[in-house]
């Protein structure tokens, strides 16, 4: 684990980017946007009041003297801020709704990094998924030709690292979904320095069953080899068939992956979110995330039972997908 964040941190020296945290009043992003800002390599940026931010901070004794803090309430481009999102909402909302909307937290910590305030966020700490990824789906928005944002884990173990996907957002994946998922993990793993080498993931290997759930993963195959035919991509697979050398050679003796995949997409969010827990729990597997992706400027989203460092290290995240990103 400390060898993934030290590559990240390494990216990120002399390259720092601003990432806001609309949950400027919660212990444990306080204590994050402490220790980012000391080791300067995000500049975190607050929302909320600055008076009853910086007495919160006085009482749990953590210094965040030097990191700026915004209060809707109090922003001086706020009506620039209201006259971006009507806009950016065509017709969607009037100016009296934006004035409504931008003084929640997400909404505007949202709209900085939409207009260029900041380079990301990180939100989840005390907000569910949705509260997050609502404003990011209606403001940011998805890359052109992605229609669904998906979450990714890493998933690491001494000196193994591997992505699963999508274990976060989307329920049930058609074809079309899980080809983009694809080639967005792989970009993902890039990210992590992790070569991609991307397995679709089924109860099926190459045909052995039959049933429209399989057929709709050995389409997903076709598609994102012919969005992205320089990736290294195949499927249908059993997951032993996509990771065990020796499974591999008698049941895909074919295939460009030979037990050695890296990154893993699940047919949907139950095999997903399933497999990476079993991985974590039974595994030993540490797992990073979600990380988002899809999305035009990064938003990420912690867990409510995060903890200061999860909190740190999804902003460092964040930051890298940011400095990736430009």
């Amino acid at each position: 684990m400390s060898d993934l964040f030290a590559d990240i941190k390494k990216r990120l020296e002399g390259n720092a980017r601003s990432i806001v945290f609309p949950e400027g009043l919660d212990e444990r992003i306080l204590e994050a946007a402490s220790q980012l800002k000391k080791d300067g390599l995000v500049e975190p940026v607050l929302v909320g009041s600055k008076e009853k931010v910086e007495q919160k901070a006085n009482e749990l004794n953590v210094d965040i003297t030097e990191v700026e803090i915004l209060d809707p309430n109090n922003y001086p481009a706020f009506d620039e801020m209201v006259a971006a999102f009507v806009e950016r909402r065509k017709g969607k909302a009037t100016e009296e709704d934006a004035r409504k909307m931008l003084l929640d937290e997400n909404y505007f910590g949202t709209m900085l990094v939409y207009m260029g305030k900041a380079d990301g966020l990180v939100s989840g700490a005390a907000h569910s998924t949705a509260d997050t990824v609502r404003p990011a789906l209606q403001i940011i928005k998805t890359k052109e030709g992605i229609k669904k944002t998906s979450g990714v884990f890493i998933m690491v173990r001494e000196e193994e690292k591997y992505v699963f996907a999508d274990c976060a957002i989307n329920i049930a994946p058609d074809s079309q979904d899980l080809a983009e998922i694809a080639i967005g993990s792989a970009e993902t793993a890039k990210l992590f320095d992790i070569d991609p080498r991307v397995a679709m993931l089924s109860f099926s290997t190459k045909g052995s069953a039959k049933s429209p759930e399989t057929e709709k993963v050995a389409e997903a195959v076709n598609i994102a080899k012919e969005k992205a035919p320089e990736l290294t991509l195949d499927g249908e697979f059993q997951f032993d068939a996509a990771f065990v050398p020796s499974v591999a050679k008698t049941k895909a003796p074919d295939s460009v992956l030979n037990g050695d995949a890296n990154v893993f997409v699940f047919p949907g969010l139950e095999a997903g979110n399933i497999g990476y827990k079993i991985a974590q729990r039974l595994g030993g597997f540490d797992a990073v995330g979600p990380i988002l992706q899809g999305l035009n400027q990064p938003v990420n989203d912690l867990s409510r039972g995060c903890s200061s460092e999860d909190a740190y290290k999804l902003a460092l995240i964040t930051a890298a997908q940011a400095l990736d990103a430009q």
